[in-house]
């Protein structure tokens, strides 16, 4: 049996900024997937910290991948919101990372998995950015609404991760030592969310 093969997409969330490369949520689910008897490969990541969507998508270009991937996850946006950036130009280009990434799994849906954006609202950095966190946990929820929506319409399985971010404003051991980014102990719960809806499928 072939073994599988893994594109993860995305900025800071899914190389894991501020932990080590084997607590991020792309290789703590090839880990979950192998204890269940799936042979993954180590993830291919093409996500960099700071990106949004368009850059996102400049870096894909680049790549010039000519493989078809047994699973592909997209996580992006935060950097679109943080910068100010268009709602509306968020949505077209989600769609078209979107594309780019059922292209990636062969074209089969099903192997495509959209994670939302967590809440960085609830962090030590945004309590002392001097944004209103209110403002930045409301937008995240309106950036969120449409990469759901455009998931849904592509019949493409969308993974809500936002809640769970969300206790990190009283657990503190889910935000790394940057005061930003996810501790590896909430990378595990999104890798579990992943792995969840993935087994559901089989």
């Amino acid at each position: 049996m072939a073994t599988l093969s893994y594109l993860a997409l995305g900025d800071s969330y899914t190389i894991g900024e501020a932990v080590e490369a084997n607590e991020s949520f792309p290789y703590q689910l090839v880990e979950l997937l192998k204890a269940k008897q799936f042979d993954f490969a180590a993830p291919k990541i093409i996500a960099k910290t700071g990106w949004t969507t368009d850059e996102l998508r400049h870096a894909i270009q680049q790549e010039q991948l000519a493989d078809n991937f047994d699973l592909v996850t997209l996580l992006i946006g935060v950097n679109n919101q943080y910068r100010g950036y268009s709602q509306d130009t968020y949505r077209k280009e989600f769609a078209e990372l979107l594309e780019m990434a059922i292209g990636f799994a062969g074209g089969n849906r099903a192997n495509v998995y959209v994670v939302s954006i967590p809440d960085w609202g609830v962090t030590e950095f945004a309590k002392q950015s001097g944004r209103d966190l209110k403002s930045i946990s409301n937008e995240i929820d309106a950036f969120n609404e449409i990469n759901r929506q455009e998931t849904e319409a592509k019949q493409v399985t969308y993974v809500d991760i936002t809640p769970g971010s969300r206790q990190a404003l009283k657990k503190q051991t889910l935000i790394a030592s940057d005061g930003l980014h996810p501790s590896g102990k909430m990378y595990a719960e999104w890798a579990k969310q992943i792995a969840e809806k993935l087994l559901e499928k089989i």
